[in-house]
Formats: C-alpha cells, structure tokens, sequence
C-alpha cells in the first residue's frame, strides 16, 4: 500500500469526501483538501533490497473560499493523521496560511513524516 493510498482512507470522510493527490479537479466545490509527496527520508539496506515500509514527508494543504474554515478542517486533518496508528505520524511543522488569488481560496499547508 502507497502512503497516497493510506492517506486517502485517513481523510476521505474530511471536506466532504473531496480529497485530492496534487491538485483537485478544475470547478471542485470548496472546500477540498490536497495532498503531495514533497519528500522523505531514504532507508537503504547493505543487501540492497528494498523497505517494506517507507519514511514519506507528505504536504496537505486545505482549500476554502473562508480562512476559519480552512484553519477547522486542518486541525482535523492533523488530528485525523496523529490517530492513524498505521502510519506513525509526526508533525513537521505547523499550519502555513495561504491564499490563492485565481480561485480566490484561502489555504493552509502542513507537513508530516509518514512511516508506511
């Protein structure tokens, strides 16, 4: 199982089911959330075999059209990823906001190690 494939059961009951690897399709309804490997760290074997499981530092990012909307359902992404014990979480960093000025969205981002 990909860490993309944990990550969508952990979210999927969050913004209404709307949650999306990279970018949400063009006209998806906000709020939605979105998710992107943007790293990790390596595990390497002298044998040169290959991990059954995986360090994946995973950004998420919520979408909404309100800035307390996107700040609420962030705080239960991280929630949700802290109690997903398959996945052994750690917060890497806090909530970043952002806004996008073509769909008019308000955003937040934040970065987690996955071990999976």
């Amino acid at each position: 199982m990909t860490a993309e494939d944990h990550i969508d059961g952990v979210l999927a009951h969050l913004a209404d089911g709307r949650v999306y690897p990279d970018v949400a399709p063009l006209g998806t309804d906000t709020p939605y959330i979105t998710y992107q490997v943007v790293g990790g760290e390596p595990i390497n074997f002298l044998s040169g075999d290959r991990p059954d499981k995986q360090f994946v530092r995973m950004q998420v990012n919520v979408w909404s059209k309100h800035r307390a909307e996107a700040a609420e359902i962030s705080m239960l992404v991280e929630d949700a990823l802290r109690s997903a014990t398959a996945l052994q979480v750690e917060v890497v960093s806090g909530r970043t906001s952002t806004y996008d000025e073509e769909t008019d969205s308000r955003g937040t981002m934040q970065d987690f190690m996955l071990f999976c």
